[in-house]
């Protein structure tokens, strides 16, 4: 389908364009190329999400062997080229949303429309930004125990953070390292009741409070230690650790959608359970949606039911069903494509 611009020149009219290239993105592609809809992926500037700058991924089904976070995300996107998915490397400056088909502007000046849009924007890490940080990410510094505590098995660990997340991520630690400490910049934590209280109980975990990290330090490539300073004295000091989990919160994607599409007091983008936000023929899936999940299976489910609520929103429009960008998306969906859905 094509549209006459401004300057009276064609323009075609993409039936989907998938923003964003973690799993959930890839994914997304993946099953909408499957239903030839001959979709555009957009990947962003962090190209492969956060899972690129994993350690060796032991926990997706199907990859016994395991396999880094990088080659996983290149198995993704030779997947869902193979079926049709056109990869773009390039950034999304812009959504046009209040207009359909919408637009989609970016950074090297191109512009598209198309019927259908699905968010795989993600989330980012808050990082501690210190010397060393950087360095040594995926070689001793993480973001994720879930993905990489198994590697740290026997080891000494230190866990930065004292709200929920570090409390949670610091425990499921203790399956795999010999002792865990947790450093805190204030005297108490922040995280609830019940996990402060199976924090203090378990005999792997020491806490450290009033400590800061300032460097990150390693040899060899891989971390052996960090220097700290005291919040309340000033004094330095340094601690010999194999590896620093930091969970100190997480920052969604979000810039290019506000006060166009519903998000949540944290900054996440709402959606129902088919994905859907409260704009018609708009989608997200992947961690710009799901703060609680974070894993790579989760996000490639939520990217295939978002191309899966995409395709049968495009089907209505081929059914000739008028679009109220302004009414919540569930009451667009007919009694039928309800019942499929």
């Amino acid at each position: 389908m094509t549209t006459t611009n401004g300057h009276g020149d064609t323009q075609k009219i993409e039936n989907v364009i998938v923003v964003g290239s973690g799993p959930a993105g890839f994914t997304a592609g993946l099953y909408a190329a499957r239903a030839n809809l001959s979709p555009l992926l957009i990947t962003g500037n962090e190209y492969g999400g956060q899972v690129s700058i994993t350690y060796d991924i032991e926990n997706y089904p199907g990859f016994p062997e395991s396999l880094s976070g990088p080659e996983l995300v290149e198995k993704f996107k030779a997947q869902a080229e193979k079926f049709g998915t056109r990869v773009e490397f390039d950034y999304v400056t812009e959504l046009v949303l209040d207009r359909h088909p919408f637009l989609v502007r970016t950074e090297s000046g191109a512009e598209y429309q198309t019927r259908a849009l699905i968010l795989c924007t993600g989330a980012r890490p808050r990082y501690l930004e210190v010397p060393g940080e950087k360095e040594f990410t995926g070689k001793g510094v993480s973001y994720c125990a879930t993905c990489d505590g198994f590697f740290f098995r026997g080891k000494d660990v230190i866990v930065v953070g004292g709200g929920d997340s570090a409390a949670e991520e610091a425990l499921f630690l203790t399956r795999y390292a010999s002792r865990v400490r947790i450093l805190h910049r204030r005297d108490k934590f922040r995280a609830s009741k019940i996990l402060q209280d199976r924090v203090f109980a378990n005999a792997k975990i020491e806490v450290i409070w009033n400590t800061v990290v300032t460097e990150i330090f390693g040899e060899n490539g891989t971390v052996t230690g960090v220097k700290t300073r005291n919040t309340v004295t000033g004094e330095a000091g340094e601690l010999k650790t194999d590896g620093v989990f930091i969970f100190i919160g997480h920052i969604p994607n979000n810039d290019l959608f506000h006060g166009k599409l519903d998000l949540d007091e944290d900054g996440y983008l709402i959606t129902d359970r088919k994905m859907r936000t409260n704009v018609p023929g708009v989608f997200a899936a992947g961690e710009i949606q799901d703060k609680v999940f974070k894993q790579v299976a989760t996000s490639v489910g939520q990217g295939c039911a978002a191309a899966m609520s995409a395709t049968r929103f495009l089907e209505e429009l081929e059914a000739g069903h008028a679009i109220d960008l302004r009414t919540d998306p569930r009451e667009f969906m007919t009694p039928r494509a309800a019942v499929m859905a």
